[in-house]
């Protein structure tokens, strides 16, 4: 299965998605600046994806923090915090990740700072595996809603390249797959980066599930006709109250599903859900550069000279389209989120199944 980002050798390696599926490029990050770069970039992408870049990236930088003091140290280290936490506004996981190390921090304060670098690299590392295992999770819960014959819809990227390894939109029908389910998957091209052309298909060929790719505007009509039986996404930042930040195009597709009576179902981890904030209007938006819609890869022009362009790069998903919320600890309703902030309760009353 292919790696998104690595740590050897006292580097941070990650797979530059901008260039695929054309061409497999690596980059070797020797600095916490170039980490931001690759994601600021789109060389690394997907929320847990780019939580676990922002951690590496931290623990990269904090090598070469020359501060002997704690207190000296996490001056230091807070730049680079912020500069993490500026790259990519809308997905939660970079907050996540530093919130996380922030906590280990203050945990082993009276450690030596030579200590404290290893324990950040030991600490990104963790949290890397523990993506794996998250997704994996995912995946078992998520299969039970694929059945056999089925056609699933699924939107941008959410696959092994947007986290850590497995994927989460993706990991059900690895896991169904696995099961010896027989299905297919229709990608929407995800215009204007183009993820689902790009790296979805790509990635679902790889793993030997047929694949058909559509432009952006298609899925309706093979919803009219009765050709798509569910849809899977991934997510970005998920509200406390279940409205779902995803790939601009996401409320699109979750509107067409509503009307034409088909489950939609959103892949998150816990750490894309925000329990800090209550519903979807409180989630940052992040607006990027006009040329990704006026040209195709930064290069060839598809528009004229000097029109207006805008390019919102995510949309929130109200509640009420949201079949269910697939989460490592099982599957629930958006409204019943809120049984994963409350230690005492079994969620298990609360999961959503077919």
């Amino acid at each position: 299965m292919v790696k998104s980002i690595e740590w050897v050798a006292g580097k941070v390696i990650m797979l530059d998605q901008s260039k695929l599926p054309c061409k497999v490029t690596y980059i070797e990050c020797t600095g916490y600046k170039k980490v931001a770069e690759g994601i600021k970039k789109l060389w690394i992408r997907g929320a847990p994806a780019i939580g676990i870049a922002a951690a590496m990236g931290v623990a990269l930088g904090a090598q070469d923090i020359r501060a002997t003091s704690y207190e000296g140290f996490m001056k230091s280290i807070e730049t680079i915090f912020s500069e993490m936490l500026a790259t990519r506004p809308t997905a939660v996981n970079i907050r996540w990740a530093v919130q996380r190390i922030r906590r280990v921090l203050m945990q082993k304060r009276n450690e030596p700072v030579s200590r404290l670098k290893v324990i950040l690299i030991e600490e990104a590392k963790t949290i890397l595996r523990e993506d794996i295992e998250v997704n994996r999770a995912i995946g078992r819960w998520g299969a039970e809603f694929i059945k056999d014959g089925d056609t699933i819809l699924t939107h941008c990227n959410a696959g092994a390249l947007a986290t850590g390894g497995y994927g989460t939109a993706t990991a059900p029908m690895l896991v169904a797959k696995e099961q010896g389910k027989r299905f297919q998957v229709i990608a929407d091209e995800t215009r204007p980066v183009l993820q689902g052309a790009r790296l979805t298909a790509w990635e679902l060929m790889q793993e030997g599930i047929p694949v058909t790719l559509i432009p952006d505007n298609t899925a309706g009509a093979l919803m009219q006709r009765g050709e798509i039986n569910l849809a899977i996404v991934g997510t970005d930042r998920t509200a406390r109250n279940g409205d779902v930040a995803n790939k601009i195009g996401t409320y699109t597709v979750a509107v067409l599903c509503k009307e034409h009576r088909i489950p939609f179902y959103v892949a998150a981890p816990l750490s894309s859900i925000d329990f800090s904030i209550s519903s979807g209007k409180f989630i940052p938006i992040e607006e990027r550069g006009p040329e990704e819609v006026t040209h195709v890869f930064g290069k060839c022009r598809i528009a004229p000279v000097g029109v207006n362009a805008r390019n919102i790069a995510f949309d929130v998903t109200p509640r009420k389209y949201v079949t269910a919320i697939i989460t490592e600890k099982g599957a629930f309703r958006p409204k019943d989120l809120k049984c994963l902030m409350m230690s005492k309760t079994d969620p298990d009353e609360f999961r959503f199944r077919p």
